[in-house]
Formats: structure tokens, sequence, C-alpha cells
């Protein structure tokens, strides 16, 4: 018999809560212990894996002799620390929630434990694992090669998070790092090339202008565009917007070769969705052929209690998964590695620096 894997958890806010409830559809899983300093988000992570035991620190977790593996889920700008402190005193598999890091300081820090650190590492980019997003991504060979790539999200503001830490760049890294990496993520894997060239724009205009946090304004973007130009020659292109959860579907990505566009629509949380308008959009991937032109649309449902574990469409379910099969020999290595963590923050970083320098800047030389 499978033997069970016991996990240990670094951070259990609303994320955390996610990967809670998505160990918990796994067979042969459990939770082990958890460290969460906010009391009400401790309650309820103990609600949801009520056997864990509740830790005071990282390093007493570090010391439950039983654990396999380790999820970290703390606010951003915590990650790097928590990864060395993990590494110096017992390496674990881990799973990192992106963005991996927020400060470009901490880049050699990670390329040292990218070099060193001897138990796999997997960055949690869920995005790639939304089922639209991945049958487009198995069905981009039907473009020919993909030249044009554009991803747009109409989405809802920022939630609350614990201690407001979300509100201010400092602990996000900026917009386009927390929110964002996932679609860089994604531009690298579809187009399977590096940036080379960052345009971008954008700015606050509707959101948290109102909200002060001890006689500060929050100052995280709302809404931009972003260009990227790739070594392969191919183009990308993300629009954002953070004021526009009316919209039927959150995200909207389009990848367009010599022959074909291949589309993903992707429904945001459905819990936002109003109960008036009736069950929530199903999720769609549309193939569009330049000849013979006739787009074919599939409709790509979620599992219901996959769909109930979180809000990203499933896809933490799909991740964990293939982290536990890394954690059982069944898979060779993360999806998603240390590298592919850094390049989407960099990608990120050079966008707030086109945002606030209004100049066109280089990366990857």
């Amino acid at each position: 018999m499978t033997r069970t894997i016991n996990y240990g958890l670094i951070g259990c806010g609303m994320m955390g809560q996610e990967h809670l409830h998505n160990i918990g559809l796994l067979e042969r899983t459990r939770v082990a212990a958890i460290f969460e300093p906010d009391p009400v988000m401790a309650k309820a992570a103990k609600a949801i894996a009520p056997d864990a035991a509740m830790v005071s620190s990282v390093k007493e977790l570090l010391a439950v002799a039983e654990l396999d593996c380790l999820v970290i889920a703390s606010p951003n700008h915590l990650h790097v620390d928590q990864i060395c402190e993990v590494a110096e005193t017992r390496p674990l598999p881990l799973l990192v929630e992106k963005p991996l890091f927020t400060d470009p300081q901490d880049v050699a820090r990670l390329e040292y434990v990218e070099r060193s650190y001897p138990c796999p590492i997997w960055v949690a980019m869920e995005y790639r694992y939304m089922p639209p997003i991945a049958a487009l991504i198995d069905k981009a060979e039907a473009t020919g090669g993909v030249k044009m790539l554009s991803i747009r999200e109409h989405r809802f503001p920022f939630l609350e998070k614990v201690g407001h830490w979300n509100r201010f760049n400092r602990n996000t890294g900026g917009t386009f790092v927390e929110k964002c990496c996932h679609f860089f993520d994604l531009m690298r894997l579809i187009l399977q090339s590096d940036p080379v060239r960052v345009t971008a724009s954008g700015g606050q205009a509707v959101n948290h202008l109102d909200e002060s946090y001890e006689g500060e304004t929050p100052d995280i973007l709302d809404h931009g565009y972003v260009i990227v130009d790739f070594a392969s020659g191919a183009r990308a292109m993300l629009e954002l917007c953070m004021f526009a959860e009316g919209s039927r579907y959150q995200e909207e990505i389009s990848a367009v070769g010599a022959k074909a566009k291949v589309e993903a629509l992707v429904p945001g949380p459905g819990r936002f969705w109003p109960d008036h308008l009736g069950e929530p959009p199903v999720p769609k991937v549309i193939v569009s052929p330049r000849s013979p032109k006739g787009p074919t649309t599939i409709d790509v449902p979620v599992d219901a209690r996959i769909l109930a574990a979180g809000d990203h469409n499933g896809s933490t379910f799909y991740q964990h998964e293939g982290f536990l099969a890394v954690l059982r020999g069944e898979k060779a290595k993360p999806d998603v590695s240390l590298k592919d963590g850094l390049w989407a923050v960099r990608m990120g970083h050079a966008a707030q620096k086109a945002i606030e320098s209004g100049e066109t800047v280089r990366i990857g030389e």
C-alpha cells in the first residue's frame, strides 16, 4: 500500500487554506503541522485540518519528525527568508507560492538555493493548471507555432489580507509581480522562449485610493498593459484591469500562429457569481483555423468537488497532484522550477520599472 505523505504548511491565510482543502482531496495524504501566526487564520486552518499540530514558528514546524514536505503560502516578502531557513535547518521538498521573491537583491540567495538544495522545489504557478488554459497549451501546436500571445485579466480588486500586507509594493513586489507573475510564466511556457524587452504602461485609477493604513495610502497599481518581446521573435501582451469584476470571463487568452488561433476563456471564482444570473459560465477553448475557416468551441467543465476547493478553477488540485507525484517518485521533477519562478518575477519587476520610467526595459542580457 502507498504510504501516507505528511505535509507541513507555512502560512494559512486565504491561499494556505485553499492548499489545505486541496490536499484533503488527495489520497493517502495528511496535514501534520501548520505554522500560522494570526489567530483568526490559525482557527480557520484548524477547522479544515483538525488533526494538524499548530506550531508557533518555522523552527518548531521543522522539528516535527514525520514531515515529508512543506508548502509555503506566507505573505510574499517572507518567502525567501523562510526558504533559506528550511535550507539551512532541514531541507524538505517544497511547494512555494508565487511570487518566489519580491526584492531583486534576493536573486543571489535563491540562485544559491537552486544550486545547492538537495530536494525538489516546485514554484506554485496555478494558472498553468486551469483546465481551459492547460487545454490551450495542449492545442497550441494547431497554431503552427505561436507568434502572438495575448492575455487579458479583467477581475476584482485585491482582497483583504492579514495586516493589509498586500496593499503595499514593499510587501508584494508590485502588482505586476504579485498578480501577474502567473501570466509571465505562461508566456515563457507557451512561447518556449525567454524575454528580451519589456514595455509597459499602468497606474492606480480606481482601487484603494480612499484607504489608509497607519497614515499610508496603498501604492499598488490596479490596471495596465505590458508588451514583451521574446528571443524567438514572438510577442506577448498582458492587459490587466482590477476593477472589472462584472465580466463574464475573468481570463481570456489568445495564441495565434500562421495556421490558427486558439483561445481559452476562464471564469472567475464561482463564489463571486451572482445567484440571480444562474449557473456560472463554463470554461471554454476555441480553435479557429485559418483554412478551412470554422471555429470549434469546446466546453472544459471542472469537477464540482475540485472547483469548490478553491478560487482558481480547479488548478490548485491539479498542481498538487503533480507535486504529490514528484514526492512519490512517479514524476521525475517539478513542472515549475526555481528558474521558472525567478524568470516570472524578473519579468514582473521589469514591467514595474517600465511603468515607473516610461521606458522600455531590456531583460535577460
